[in-house]
């Protein structure tokens, strides 16, 4: 398979180095066992839900249409409506010459955070503040023995496939809300990549790829906005949903105390992660969520979930209400990530490489 990637020029070996990077890469914890545990999650960035079509659902659409249109996702974040444009990616099957359009969905998500846990290991991410830009360096070989050990083995040919299908699809953020977008942003998943061909996989598989990663992710590793959390546990889990919902506890839920709870809304969940849409019944939409929980709970991401269904004067249900408690062992993995985020703040600003902005993002996203 075959796609036209960005051309990318490497990077200087200086950008594997430096203040900001050092910081991506310092997580706070209690030995290696434990930090090969942990990766970073992005606030804005992994806010879009930018993986919510399934591979049936494309092929259901190809079959409707041939082709996979401009795809639109309204959602919000922190308090903001904004809406996302999806572009499929048209990829050549070299042994067919087919052209097959894809979206990213989520296989395409377990690749990015694959990569962006190897890009937290020493000396495989870089970071060029110059021409604004970050990404990792690595092998098809580290990248399938990545995901291999988090439990979701993939062939170098899947990888290959999703690499090319996260540099061909462009994603187009918008604020929807107000008389004009304050907010406007327009890239590939991946906005460069250098790869090998294909006809070398099979023989090299220690070939070294560099990906670059989404302009959000740069300016996040610039303003130091992102935070670790417990990414293996995450990757555990079996459905999509639960994995969406643990980064976003991870991002939101940084007052985590035994005595303080969290609330959710079916009705939120559904338009912020989009991972619902498939559904033809609410109630099946609604046993998903209550499954994703569950499993939540099982792993012990959750120590109690609360259920109260809001019901019409038909008894129809209209919204779903979860309050959710903390286990022991998420309340102290915030603690830690919030102080692991203070002390980044504090270096950074020191000097590192420059004092931070910590209005490099729209403040209006705060």
């Amino acid at each position: 398979m075959s796609a036209q990637p960005a051309p990318l020029v490497p990077p200087a070996d200086t950008d594997f180095e430096g203040g900001q990077i050092d910081l991506f890469r310092a997580f706070l914890c209690n030995g290696p066992a434990e930090r090969d545990r942990l990766s970073n999650t992005f606030d804005l960035w992994d806010s879009v839900p930018r993986y919510a079509i399934s591979r049936q659902q494309m092929a259901k659409i190809r079959k409707e249409k041939g082709f996979l249109g401009i795809r639109q996702v309204v959602f919000q974040y922190r308090g903001r409506t904004l809406e996302a444009r999806i572009q499929a990616a048209r990829i050549l099957d070299d042994k067919t010459r087919t052209e097959t359009d894809y979206y990213p969905s989520a296989n395409e998500e377990l690749v990015e955070d694959a990569l962006r846990k190897i890009a937290a290991e020493q000396r495989n991410a870089f970071f060029d503040r110059k021409n604004q830009r970050s990404g990792v360096v690595f092998t098809l070989y580290a990248l399938r023995e990545e995901l291999r050990k988090q439990g979701h083995a993939r062939s170098y040919q899947e990888i290959v496939l999703s690499l090319n299908i996260l540099s061909g699809s462009i994603i187009e953020l918008r604020a929807t809300d107000g008389d004009s977008p304050k907010f406007f942003a327009r890239s590939a998943y991946f906005p460069g990549i250098s790869a090998v061909s294909r006809d070398k996989l099979e023989d090299d598989p220690q070939s070294k790829w560099i990906v670059q990663f989404h302009p959000l992710v740069t300016e996040a590793i610039d303003a130091v906005t992102y935070r670790q959390f417990n990414y293996a546990q995450m990757m555990g889990h079996r459905t999509q949903l639960a994995r969406w919902l643990h980064k976003q506890l991870s991002l939101k839920f940084t007052f985590a105390s035994l005595a303080t709870s969290f609330e959710m809304r079916y009705s939120t969940i559904r338009r912020d992660s989009a991972l619902l849409d498939g559904y033809g019944q609410q109630r099946q939409a609604v046993a998903a969520v209550d499954a994703a929980f569950a499993e939540l709970k099982a792993s012990g991401v959750l120590m109690l979930v609360k259920k109260n269904e809001i019901r019409s004067a038909r008894g129809r249900i209209e919204d779903v209400v979860y309050t959710l408690s903390a286990s022991m062992e998420f309340v102290g993995e915030m603690k830690t990530a919030n102080k692991r985020h203070k002390n980044a703040i504090d270096v950074s600003q020191q000097a590192v490489d420059k004092p931070v902005d910590k209005s490099a993002t729209d403040p209006d996203f705060r």
